[in-house]
């Protein structure tokens, strides 16, 4: 039993997301600690178009692989972040920025939550006032009366309807 308790302990552990995320990033050789950094902020602000949750730096996802990849050989190349941003937008579009600048293309991205938000509160409002508007449901005294003679066990001990 302890055997078995051991291989899960040690299947969950190399499983983890934790060992994982720091893995991700593969191994480049950068000139200086200040060029490192700059690769890691430049792919920090960049979004993976797999996970779309994740930036590039943090997915695991092929096509991340693929980018940081290619974010590297134009750094190296001596492009600046800006070429490389604009390289990326250009082939990937606004989507691929965590930032995307507020033009009108992209307004669907800064203000579609506001707006999916403003129509929830609306319906919320709108069945508020539905159910202010529903008649009451109380009964009056005869028909309270008429209830209670239908519950009323009949006569003779016959109490199938």
């Amino acid at each position: 039993m302890k055997h078995a308790v051991m291989w899960l302990l040690l299947g969950l552990l190399l499983g983890s997301p934790a060992l994982h995320a720091t893995t991700t990033l593969e191994s480049y050789h950068f000139a200086d600690h200040k060029e490192e950094q700059r690769f890691k902020d430049l792919i920090g602000q960049l979004r993976c178009l797999v996970c779309q949750n994740e930036s590039l730096a943090a997915s695991d996802a092929d096509l991340a692989h693929d980018l940081r990849q290619e974010v590297y050989e134009m750094m190296l190349a001596g492009k600046s972040n800006k070429q490389v941003t604009d390289y990326l937008v250009q082939r990937y579009g606004d989507f691929v920025l965590y930032k995307p600048p507020l033009k009108p293309s992209t307004w669907l991205i800064w203000f579609g939550p506001f707006g999916v938000l403003l129509i929830a509160l609306w319906l919320l409002l709108r069945a508020v006032r539905r159910q202010r508007n529903v008649p009451s449901t109380e009964l009056s005294d005869a028909e309270r009366k008429r209830v209670e003679e239908i519950l009323q066990p009949r006569a003779g001990g016959d109490t199938r309807s």
